[in-house]
């Protein structure tokens, strides 16, 4: 009978603990945590934009005709003066060889008047001297007169005829010159749209045949920054960049100039910032990393903040889940700790957030101290929420 009751008051004993500890198993709630920090908060507004050589001058020509030679190519380095190509300049040396036969003419014509004028004044002196002794008309000296005040006249016209085949003459050699293809800067051919034996009309605008950038050793990126960004961006930021033929480089430069014209897209408002770089040479080559055209992920730096507390933004955003009421809100940044054994919420000030990390103000929270990050907890045992709740 002993035993008996040893065995049942041993059984009772069992259960209650396997109770106890099945319950308690089944209500607690496991929380993930990460320590507070020290380290660097550098805020900063990322944009996309386009690397694009600082100066960039469009080569054209004045006159039309055909390509006749041209003299370099795609990525080679020229010097201002440099003959690039010569459009065929016979049709304008025919032309020449017309203004000037036209001038030759007028300087005859000039010589051919002043004939004319000297032989009119030596006719009305005549007349003159005639008219004092009686032995002609009156009307005879008015017409020999007026026919020196003509001849006097065309010596002017013919001159002035000079003048215009002169300046015609100089029209045509200036567009001769023109067929030849100057470079008008120190540079690097970035594009040529032209070959030998085409043909090029200037008629109604000015066609491109090069594009030429004049240092590739400095380049600029055009990015666009949203207007909600815009108001944090000054002169002189610092910036660093990547682009997509270097993942493993990163750039750097500086802001330079902040454009107030608006470029509206879709609604979409951005404002063009300008970032002024250096472009490195490459180690295996000679030529510049960065080239016209590549898309630069740009990351304008606003602030660094050096060994300052910070705590991971998901804690900032950990709410605990109540089992019957689910989540609640609270007004205010904070985080939680765990105090015995339950979450506890304790308000923070923050400072500058990089995306990940936030600068901690508050004094409460310690370096190396554990701070709720997320909870753990079976899909099932997670009641909807029932509402925000401000406190």
């Amino acid at each position: 009978m002993k035993k008996i009751l040893i065995g049942f008051v041993t059984i009772t004993i069992l259960g209650l603990a396997a109770f106890f500890l099945f319950r308690n198993t089944e209500s607690e709630v496991n929380f993930r945590t990460e320590k507070v920090v020290r380290g660097d908060i550098v805020a900063t507004v990322t944009a996309t934009g386009t690397v694009n050589a600082v100066t960039t001058v469009l080569v054209g020509t004045q006159v039309s005709g055909t390509i006749k030679n041209i003299y370099v190519d795609f990525n080679s380095p020229v010097k201002k003066g440099q003959l690039i190509a010569l459009i065929d300049p016979s049709t304008l040396e025919a032309q020449v060889a017309q203004a000037r036969a036209n001038l030759l003419s007028a300087k005859a014509n000039v010589e051919k008047a002043e004939a004319t004028l000297v032989d009119a004044k030596r006719t009305m002196d005549r007349n003159r001297n005639l008219l004092s002794k009686n032995l002609i008309a009156r009307s005879d000296l008015e017409t020999a007169e007026t026919n020196y005040e003509t001849a006097k006249a065309q010596v002017g016209v013919s001159k002035a005829q000079v003048a215009q085949t002169e300046a015609a003459l100089k029209i045509t050699e200036t567009n001769i010159g023109y067929t030849k293809i100057l470079s008008p800067v120190d540079g690097v051919v970035i594009s040529r749209n032209v070959d030998i034996g085409q043909t090029v009309a200037a008629s109604f605008q000015t066609p491109t045949l090069f594009t030429i950038a004049q240092d590739l050793t400095k380049m600029q990126i055009d990015t666009s920054v949203d207007e909600a960004d815009i108001g944090k961006i000054i002169t002189g930021q610092d910036v660093e960049f990547t682009v997509d033929a270097y993942p493993d480089i990163t750039f750097k430069g500086a802001v330079s100039q902040i454009r107030n014209a608006p470029i509206t897209v879709q609604n979409v408002v951005t404002y063009d910032v300008v970032i002024k770089v250096d472009n490195p040479i490459g180690a295996n080559s000679l030529s510049p990393l960065l080239k016209p055209g590549m898309t630069a992920n740009v990351s304008i730096i606003l602030s660094v903040k050096r060994n300052v507390l910070m705590i991971p933004n998901a804690a900032l955003r950990f709410v605990p889940v109540d089992k019957e009421k689910g989540r609640t809100r609270l007004k205010g940044h904070a985080v939680w700790i765990i105090k015995d054994n339950k979450p506890e919420r304790m308000p923070v000030s923050t400072g500058n957030s990089d995306g990940n990390n936030t600068e901690l103000v508050s004094v409460e929270i310690k370096e190396g101290q554990e701070i709720i990050v997320e909870t753990i907890l079976k899909p099932n045992e997670i009641k909807r929420p029932v509402g925000p709740r401000m406190f």
